[in-house]
């Protein structure tokens, strides 16, 4: 439902009294579904082993789309795009290292710092605006550490309203290991103990959104990955992936600081192959004899 609603006004076009007629259809057909009087929720067990269930609501249909806060063409990464990209970024520590030139420092910081945008999920400003002192110990997941939330101080606000905070929920462990691994061992070579950004320039200074942007940018162009690859994109593609992992969406809701389900259904671009996936699954009792 969030895919096809995505293609209906970010790709097609179409008009919303176009999509709500589309939508109306399909909440209609969902409801006869579900009615009890009709009998189709035990046939359908008896044939698929489940049952069906709503798919439209409040927050996935027309009358609420237009809260998205994003630009909808900013594509999650696929999962392959996301590790050429990843792998790429470390591949220029890498060879920095090994050419003993200057940068090797920054390369790290904009390595580790790609993998913590979408580790947790975070807008490009509310990167650049980490400090140390912003990961905290969860006594849930003590496999973490020192690591196990982080404090974002500089959500977005709304109008006219400060920046809104939150407490943002450690789930990557890999994700962990590196942003551990650069404080502990890359940072303090920087020379500057005494800054509280976590991320600082070679001169000691805060790295800016536009530096990020930069750098993003670099490593998309020399791989060749569509124009559409924003550091938005990284941040879309969190609650895309942990939506195909199965992770509840109330969970994701709050991770990502939306304070409704309809900005998070336009961020969900789910594959169609988890799309064609899922529903081979769902059919592929009906069609076993066939």
């Amino acid at each position: 439902m969030d895919e096809w609603s995505l293609s209906l006004t970010s790709e097609k076009h179409l008009a919303p009294s176009t999509i709500r007629s589309y939508q109306g259809d399909v909440l209609m057909f969902s409801e006869f579904l579900i009615d009890g009087r009709y009998g189709w929720g035990p046939a359908c067990e008896e044939a698929f082993g489940t049952f069906p269930v709503a798919i439209c609501h409040e927050w996935n249909t027309i009358a609420h789309l237009n809260d998205y806060e994003g630009d909808p063409e900013a594509k999650p990464f696929s999962r392959e795009q996301l590790q050429l990209f990843l792998d790429y970024a470390d591949e220029q520590v890498e060879r920095a290292v090994r050419s003993k030139r200057k940068g090797a420092l920054a390369a790290y910081r904009d390595a580790t710092l790609f993998k913590v945008i979408y580790g947790w999920g975070l807008r490009r400003t509310e990167t650049s605006k980490l400090d140390l002192v912003d990961f905290g110990r969860n006594p849930q997941a003590r496999q973490f550490g020192r690591y196990g939330t982080l404090n974002v101080r500089y959500g977005k606000a709304k109008k006219g309203q400060p920046p809104r905070r939150r407490n943002v929920l450690s789930v990557m462990d890999w994700a962990v290991d590196a942003v551990a691994d650069y404080v502990e061992n890359v940072r303090p070579r920087f020379g500057f103990p005494d800054h509280p950004a976590l991320w600082i320039t070679e001169r000691g200074g805060r790295l800016q959104p536009g530096s990020i942007n930069d750098r993003f940018e670099a490593y998309r162009d020399a791989l060749k990955l569509p124009k559409e690859l924003v550091p938005h994109s990284l941040r879309h593609s969190y609650v895309t992936h942990l939506t195909e992992d199965g992770v509840d969406r109330r969970f994701i809701q709050q991770q990502v600081g939306h304070e409704c389900d309809s900005s998070q259904a336009i961020y969900t671009h789910v594959s169609d192959d988890f799309m064609n996936t899922s529903l081979h699954k769902a059919l592929a009792p009906a069609f076993a004899g066939s």
